[in-house]
């Protein structure tokens, strides 16, 4: 049997790790940009499921559901910033990952909070 090219969505016990023990893993860094970002990250997830409120016209609804993935990338985009911020400050400086991407990543905030503006505006 093989095992998947995916993480399971759950815990479960895997034969190749079973003779490893904890106490071997190597510490992390806090500092590292992987480090940070998942730091970040433990905070609420996106729930994935649809627009609630069913009194709203298909079309809204969908507008909604827009604006809705346009925040959820947004917060990706600024969670990764502050992430790349923090080890630009407190990190080793092979960790940054440099002006080119942050700006890369201010872009993509300005674009996806266009998007969220132009979905939440009424139709009529």
């Amino acid at each position: 049997m093989t095992s998947p090219d995916f993480p399971r969505l759950h815990p479960h016990h895997s034969p190749a790790n079973a003779g490893e023990s904890p106490d071997h893993t190597p510490a992390a860094d806090p500092n590292t940009f992987i480090a940070a970002l998942n730091r970040i990250g433990k905070g609420a997830a996106a729930d994935g499921q649809p627009w609630l409120e069913r009194h709203q016209m298909p079309g809204r609804r969908m507008a909604l559901a827009d604006a809705d993935c346009a925040l959820a990338g947004l917060r990706v985009a600024l969670e990764m910033m502050l992430a790349a911020e923090r080890v630009r400050q407190n990190g080793p400086d092979q960790e940054y990952v440099g002006d080119r991407v942050m700006e890369g990543l201010m872009m993509a905030s300005l674009s996806l909070t266009a998007q969220v503006s132009a979905r939440m505006r009424p139709e009529g």
